[in-house]
Order: structure tokens, then sequence, then C-alpha cells
């Protein structure tokens, strides 16, 4: 197909598919004349990995290259990509005050508590780290007792999300299924909690004669 074809495939502008080109994140076309190029399926999905990396996993230029170099490299293994891709969708703090580094250590027994398989410097351990400084500062410290119980939950679902991942074909497809999933799995997953927070309150708070008991 021609740019403007696979521009209305897509829904991305030809000015904003050439810049993606000249900053290495989607291949050029072939050359079908000195100002013709020809496009290709392989180069449609590439772009909706582009558009999802930026538009939902928020991703810089940058960031969106290196997750791709990870994608193309055949010597890298899928956990290593997937690692990348889902490192570069965690929101990352520069600063950290005295709190967070007091937290920090929390964060790392955890993981050793959990025998996770992951390294307590990572973008999302730092993440983890800041939330529980911030609870701290509010006088909420005492949230740590409840690590463990978020911490099987969230196995639970890490577990769910591989098990969705691994029927992904290709590499390109296992990426964006994790910035996808990383990205809108949070936010389906935070509805259904807000959702279950309303229905624990109805059975533990609510008016005896509309809710039943809490041990229903």
């Amino acid at each position: 197909m021609r740019i403007g074809e696979l521009s209305r495939r897509t829904g991305v502008s030809v000015p904003t598919i050439k810049y993606y080109v000249r900053e290495g994140l989607l291949p050029a076309g072939r050359l079908t004349s000195p100002n013709q190029a020809s496009y290709d399926e392989g180069h449609e999905r590439r772009l909706r990995l582009v558009r999802a990396l930026l538009d939902v996993g928020g991703l810089s230029v940058a960031a969106i290259r290196e997750v791709l170099e990870a994608v193309d490299d055949p010597d890298r293994p899928v956990h290593k990509v997937l690692g990348t891709a889902a490192d570069r969708v965690v929101p990352r703090y520069a600063d950290e005050p005295g709190e967070v580094l007091a937290a920090r250590g929390k964060v790392t027994e955890l993981i050793r508590r959990r025998g996770w398989l992951v390294d307590d410097r990572s973008p999302a351990a730092d993440a983890l780290a800041v939330a529980l400084a911030a609870l701290d500062e509010v006088g909420h410290a005492d949230f740590v007792d409840l690590l463990d119980v978020y911490a099987g939950a969230a196995e639970d679902v890490a577990r769910a999300d591989l098990g969705y991942v691994a029927r992904r074909v290709g590499r390109e497809r296992l990426v964006e299924t994790v910035v996808i999933g990383t990205v809108l799995g949070d936010a389906v997953f935070g509805a259904l909690r807000r959702l279950a927070h309303v229905d624990a309150s109805a059975r533990y708070y609510g008016d005896s004669d509309e809710a039943p008991a809490p041990s229903e």
C-alpha cells in the first residue's frame, strides 16, 4: 500500500508517519520509484504498536525507540522484552526524600518475603516506595500491614495477565498486550476495587435491613 492508504487504515497522518520513519520508530517503505514507497501489513502493525505505546502507554519517543529495539532484537529473551516494555509504563521519580528511602526497606523486605524474582530498584519498586512514603506522611503508616494481602491479589492478577499474554502470537503482539494490559488493566482493576469497596461498605456499615451481614 502507499503511505496515504497506510494513513487511512491507521488514522495516523502522513506527516506523523514520516516523522516516525525519521525517528526510527517505523521502518522505511520499500522504494518503488524515486518518489514513491510501498508499505505492507508489517508497517501497519508496527504503526499501531507505536500509537499504543504513545497514546495508551504514555511513553516518550525515546522510550518507544528503546522498547522497539528490544522487540527487534532476536537474541533478547521474551521475558526481557516484556520487562523493558512494562518498566517504561511505570512512573519514574527523580527525587528521593528521606521518607522514600525509609520505605525502600519495606519494599525490599516484601519482595524477599514473597520470593519475587524482581529487582528491588526497579521502577515498580520505586513507585511502591513512593506510595508507602505518602501513606506514612498522611498518618497511615500502618497501611503497610496490608501489603501481603495486596501482594497476594497482585500475584493472582499477574498470573491471569500472563495467561492472557501467552495467547498472543509474535513479539510485537506480546509487547502490545503488555502495554495495553498494564495501563487499561490498571484502570479495570481500580474500577473493580472501587465496586468491591462499595459492596463491602454496604455489608459492614449499611442499613441492616438493606444489606446482608458481613459473614454472608
